[in-house]
């Protein structure tokens, strides 16, 4: 990975492209830290400091925005409502024939698809933004902080829209950075900015283990995480790179005198075909009755029982759920993201067969047979894998936000890998020999 770098900085072209990734790195950075108009950022500061950097509820999009979202910058909302609404988007596409219609078309089709997911990200940036001026006006941002409620200290409207026009056009440039990046950068641009707001709160989230560690005052907790960090993105690179190749031959025909086909080549089945996508549905999902109990102020015993059972990461019931969520989006992801009679239908189109398998149905029930056994394995891992915090919330005493979570590791190994192959794809292009050697 670091041989890749180099080179690339070698080659006057691609350095460019990193130096101008990096600057947009840079502006990112320096934007989630400028505060909303509005804001007594003194009494931030203060419950930021009490809460020690547990940010509870809101501890996943807390992650996504890179620390932003509890300090209420204009990039407190981060790069969630576009990932949001991707996911929503890619969702409609099964269900409603107008996208997937659009999706067929090619480059103009997806170019469609794009503007959608942009009209839907303004949308649901406002939405977010108006709840999270809510929660913090009432102070239940930070619930164990006597001046929670002074965080915006005016009840204006006028206040109330200019932080939430401030907050969806923080949104809307992040979402215009990533797409810079994408197009003049070295490519993935969203992704990116991902991987910076997760890998900014690293440094902090590690060096408070070793305040708060009381072995050697605290650095055997601080190298045991970092051992622990360095096996889980080992086993999560080990995974993420498995697949099952399905191999395909496709029959050689002759159209006049030539010959075409009598090819060989495979469909690659990722063992976690889902991805990162079934942890955030279910940490999503999660939130919703903490959340309903929170705002509600009842003190019924179905809002009690919630609270006892689904505030705190460590609970039994908690982990249960949150387990079975992710096994079950996991089923649920593939099956609407990988259609096996569809690309059953295009290996006959073509005259491709699996060999020893018929084409058509046959080619279809073996592909469905071998996807859900392979994604057995990958939804276990991937719940597994998310369980890390709640391990590190009792051997640790670390906050819920722990820097080696499933979800941040999932996303970041996920991000560089795909980056790494992205720089060595460009290299390959400019130092291709061909038929010279």
């Amino acid at each position: 990975m670091l041989t890749a770098f180099a080179r690339a900085f070698k080659t006057p072209d691609l350095r460019k492209k990193l130096l101008f990734t990096l600057g947009i790195i840079v502006l990112y950075r320096i934007g989630a830290h400028v505060p909303v108009p509005g804001v007594n950022y003194a009494n931030v500061e203060t419950c930021m400091k009490q809460a020690g950097g547990n940010s509870g509820l809101f501890a996943l999009v807390n992650m996504f925005s890179g620390g932003a979202l509890l300090q209420i910058t204009i990039f407190a909302l981060g790069i969630m409502p576009y990932i949001t609404a991707s996911i929503i988007l890619q969702l409609l596409t099964v269900v409603i024939p107008r996208l997937e219609a659009l999706k067929k078309e090619g480059q103009s089709g997806q170019g469609k698809i794009t503007q959608y997911t942009r009209y839907l990200t303004v949308a649901l940036a406002v939405l977010q933004g108006t709840g999270l001026v809510a929660t913090a006006r009432s102070g239940a941002l930070f619930q164990s902080c006597p001046v929670a409620s002074e965080i915006v200290p005016s009840d204006s409207i006028f206040t109330t829209i200019t932080m939430v026009i401030c907050m969806t056009a923080g949104t809307c440039l992040i979402m215009w950075l990533g797409e810079l990046v994408t197009d003049r950068g070295i490519g993935n641009g969203m992704s990116i900015l991902m991987f910076i707001s997760i890998a900014a709160g690293f440094p902090g989230a590690l060096w408070q283990i070793k305040l708060t560690g009381k072995l050697a005052d605290g650095w055997i907790e601080f190298f045991s995480v970092i051992a622990v960090g360095l096996a889980m993105v080992a086993l999560v690179v080990f995974v993420e790179q498995a697949q099952r190749r399905i191999p395909v031959q496709y029959a050689k025909r002759m159209i006049g005198r030539r010959s075409y086909g009598g090819t060989s080549t495979y469909i690659p089945l990722k063992v976690n075909q889902a991805g990162v996508i079934p942890v955030i549905f279910a940490s999503s999902l999660l939130y919703i009755p903490a959340l309903v109990a929170q705002f509600s102020g009842s003190k019924a015993g179905w809002a009690t029982w919630i609270a006892t059972n689904f505030t705190k990461g460590n609970h039994p019931v908690y982990i249960v759920t949150y387990f079975l969520l992710i096994v079950f989006f996991a089923f649920f992801y593939v099956a609407i993201s990988f259609n096996p009679e569809e690309v059953a239908d295009n290996m006959k189109k073509y005259g491709g067969f699996i060999p020893g398998i018929r084409a058509g149905r046959p080619t279809a029930e073996y592909l469905s047979y071998v996807l859900n056994r392979i994604t057995w394995p990958g939804s276990l891992y991937l719940g597994l894998i998310a369980l890390v915090p709640t391990v590190a919330l009792v051997l640790f005493n670390a906050n819920q936000n722990f820097p080696f979570g499933g979800t941040s590791i999932l996303i970041i190994v996920g991000v560089g890998l795909e980056t790494v192959k992205q720089i060595e794809s460009q290299l390959q292009q400019r130092n291709y020999e061909g038929f010279l050697r």
